[in-house]
């Protein structure tokens, strides 16, 4: 398994497990010095204008306050050497703490459907905030940025969906691990310090999946303590504490903790260095858990293609893989709920023109005539859509009308997978639309201009001071 523009090769990749920390630490290592292909640094340069997409608006959420209120009386005071949007100059823990949670608060940030988990939303706080901290260049950041969400993206999927059966988040599970090997990237860690980084990273590693349907607002916190903890765990194997080695593989270690039995060492390692799974992360195009977009894609075909109104819809049936169908809660008391919520979804897109942020508003939560059309969207797992997963992401909706016609439209790939792209334009139209309420629209699209070249890590700082200047 050769390494690309390193000239050096890795040990061979195997489906079982043994040496598997061993060749994803060497890969690191190697990948370090070795220049990114053209389309996997635009692919991250992609990601960063979406990230910024979700941080500003993220930032002004009463949970981002909050934890920012936290980050300035906790990691406020001395080494302000980083940038927490919204907040200020803070260390480079505090600012990834801060920005993680932002980017996730809203639920717009970009995923990885084979991991069912947000790479962008842990790896780009902790390597920016390391960056800046150490006053890397741009080069060095995009290395460590596409090292990251690579690592983040192939542990997420190797190990799902067996994380998510034993209750994880794999955003803060496999999202801690994975940014400590971009952040070690920065810190020029060699292969022993950075043993010790993740095994000092994987004992951060968690998150339940106990949020959903609970109103339960930790979860927009998830991606901010492991960003947080990444930079953290490199710190901290910098100045001598020692991780257990081999960290994946070893007994008590992160796959017999979080995936014991359905863990798939292939997955992480085939073609590592050659084939850059990134690529395959998607864009979300509306604000909400990636489980509801197929339905709301479904249902906005079906107004467009038969005029159907919400006044002509009896009952909406939801046929979908099992992960998802777990997302039914029809109680959508907050926002949090609305978002996780496949019935709301559906009913959102059936009564409004546009889905978006107002639409998943305390408003459109409390309209009667909506929440009655939530009350009849049923939702079940479906056989067939669970053999696709997570390869595919299927979602059957069917339409009962009032007159009895069914109306039906199966989603096999929502808008915003490789499969169904978001163009460029596309990334710096939804940029906008998200940061020109913040920002104002002249400078949220100049700011998307300036994230297009990333000339200058200086552009965070910026993106700070439009923040605050706006407030």
């Amino acid at each position: 398994m050769s390494i690309t523009g390193t000239g050096t090769t890795a040990p061979q990749a195997q489906r079982g497990l043994d040496g598997a920390t061993d060749v994803l630490v060497d890969w690191v290592v190697a990948a370090a010095a070795a220049p990114l292909p053209a389309e996997v640094e635009h692919h991250v340069r992609r990601l960063l204008v979406d990230y910024v997409a979700a941080v500003v608006p993220g930032s002004a959420t009463d949970v981002a306050r909050a934890v920012a209120t936290h980050v300035a009386d906790t990691y406020g005071t001395t080494g302000r050497t980083a940038t927490a949007i919204g907040l200020g100059p803070v260390s480079a823990p505090g600012a990834a703490f801060l920005n993680g949670t932002s980017a996730h608060s809203l639920e717009v940030d970009d995923g990885y459907t084979p991991g069912s988990v947000h790479p962008s939303s842990v790896c780009f706080p902790a390597v920016l905030a390391a960056a800046e901290a150490r006053g890397s260049d741009t080069t060095t950041t995009m290395r460590a940025l596409a090292v990251a969400l690579e690592a983040v993206s192939r542990l997420a999927a190797a190990g799902h969906p067996a994380t998510w059966r034993n209750h994880f988040h794999n955003t803060p599970l496999a999202g801690v691990v994975g940014a400590t090997c971009g952040v070690a990237v920065l810190h020029g860690l060699d292969a022993d310090r950075l043993h010790d980084a993740l095994g000092v990273a994987a004992s951060h590693a968690g998150g339940l999946f106990a949020f959903l349907g609970k109103n339960a607002e930790v979860k927009r916190v998830h991606p901010g303590k492991a960003a947080r903890d990444a930079i953290v765990s490199v710190e901290l194997a910098e100045a001598g504490v020692t991780g257990p080695r081999p960290i994946l593989e070893t007994r008590h270690g992160y796959v017999e903790a979080f995936a014991d039995g359905g863990f798939d060492a292939g997955t992480l390692l085939d073609g590592l260095g050659e084939r850059w799974v990134v690529l395959d992360s998607y864009v979300k195009p509306y604000p909400s858990c990636r489980h509801l977009h197929g339905p709301i894609d479904a249902v906005l075909a079906l107004r467009a293609e038969h005029g159907v109104t919400v006044a002509d819809v009896a009952r909406v049936d939801v046929a979908t893989y099992t992960v998802a169908s777990h997302h039914a809660s029809t109680e959508v008391d907050s926002l949090l709920d609305a978002q996780m919520s496949i019935p709301f979804a559906v009913a959102t897109a059936l009564v409004h023109d546009e889905v978006g942020l107002t639409e998943f508003g305390p408003g459109s939560r409390r309209d009667p005539a909506l929440l009655d059309l939530v009350g009849r969207v049923h939702v079940r797992a479906d056989e067939q859509a669970d053999a696709d997963y997570p390869v595919l992401r299927t979602a059957v909706v069917t339409l009962t009308l009032h007159d009895g016609r069914e109306l039906t439209e199966r989603v096999p790939t929502p808008y915003g997978e490789p499969g169904n792209p978001v163009s460029d334009d596309e990334m710096t139209a939804k940029l906008v639309r998200l940061a020109a309420p913040v920002l104002g629209r002249d400078a949220a699209t100049g700011l998307a201009a300036e994230l297009w070249t990333f000339a200058s890590l200086d552009v965070v700082a910026r993106t700070d001071a439009l923040c605050r200047g706006a407030a």
